[in-house]
């Protein structure tokens, strides 16, 4: 890649960091679930790329939906694709791999598969039209793009624990300063088009956590506001005091042992054409 073009790649913080808090959370994901919107798209023998792989459990799910054809994951973090690779070896599926990767200047070919899957990736990069480009250029003519994301600003518990309108506030701001977007669910369709993607269809569906799951969040969130980079963040950029994270946790922590908790928001698939 030219010098001029390294220079102007954008370079993202990664809201979330990869604590182990928030690494153990993105483990409990499926592609039955997370990737439900995408999976009747799918097909053997389609090569696909999961991009922002994390802990690789989504990835796979994908490579046994699209087998024996490879997928590829890719992430920023050798230490979490070091557990994706485990996650593979452990269940046995071989037709896929993990490497380190930047979704702004993919090291691939032109058209090299036939689908790119990308979940809670857009909502923490300070330019998702221009991976979405990128994107499209490893896509063969006609081939998938399938990507979901939150909107933050939906998320919603009962009980509505006080510390709850604070921890919403203090993320939105950590994102804001890490010139990220939580609320991109709303905006995906619009990044995707402006991406060039054509025969875009909206899958959106409402996440709902109750009983143990949603303890399960709320002892998670109780750790990540703690432990994890939205924390250290959101001190380093001024926006709060240790108090105040410990006050948050501490609010999350009694949202985990109330009675009957509940908790939902609002999350947006989509599925395009190169």
């Amino acid at each position: 890649m030219p010098e001029s073009e390294l220079a102007a790649t954008p370079r993202d913080t990664y809201t979330h960091g990869h604590h182990q808090s928030v690494v153990q959370s993105h483990a409990r994901r499926t592609v039955e679930v997370e990737g439900a919107f995408a999976l009747p798209e799918l097909r053997s023998g389609m090569r696909l790329l999961d991009a922002g792989c994390g802990p690789g459990t989504i990835t796979v799910g994908l490579a046994r939906a699209v087998a024996p054809a490879e997928v590829v994951g890719i992430d920023l973090s050798e230490e979490v694709l070091a557990i994706a690779r485990e996650q593979a070896l452990a269940e046995g599926v071989d037709n896929l791999h993990f490497r380190i990767d930047d979704i702004y200047g993919l090291d691939c070919a032109d058209s090299a598969f036939d689908a790119v899957f990308a979940h809670q990736l857009l909502q923490h990069l300070t330019d998702p039209v221009r991976a979405l480009r990128e994107m499209r250029r490893v896509l063969r003519p006609g081939g998938l793009v399938a990507v979901r994301d939150s909107d933050y600003a939906t998320m919603s518990p009962a009980p509505k624990f006080p510390e709850f309108d604070e921890w919403l506030s203090l993320y939105h701001a950590v994102a804001y300063a890490n010139d990220a977007e939580p609320d991109a669910g709303r905006y995906m369709s619009g990044w995707v088009r402006a991406a060039g993607f054509s025969d875009v269809r909206l899958r959106p569906n409402v996440v709902a956590y109750e009983g143990e799951d949603a303890r399960v969040w709320g002892r998670t969130w109780s750790q990540r506001i703690l432990h994890s980079s939205v924390g250290a963040q959101a001190v380093q950029y001024g926006i709060a005091e240790p108090t105040d994270l410990t006050r948050i946790s501490e609010g999350w922590r009694r949202f985990a042992e109330s009675e009957s908790p509940f908790f939902m928001y609002a999350q947006m698939g989509i599925l395009a054409s190169a």
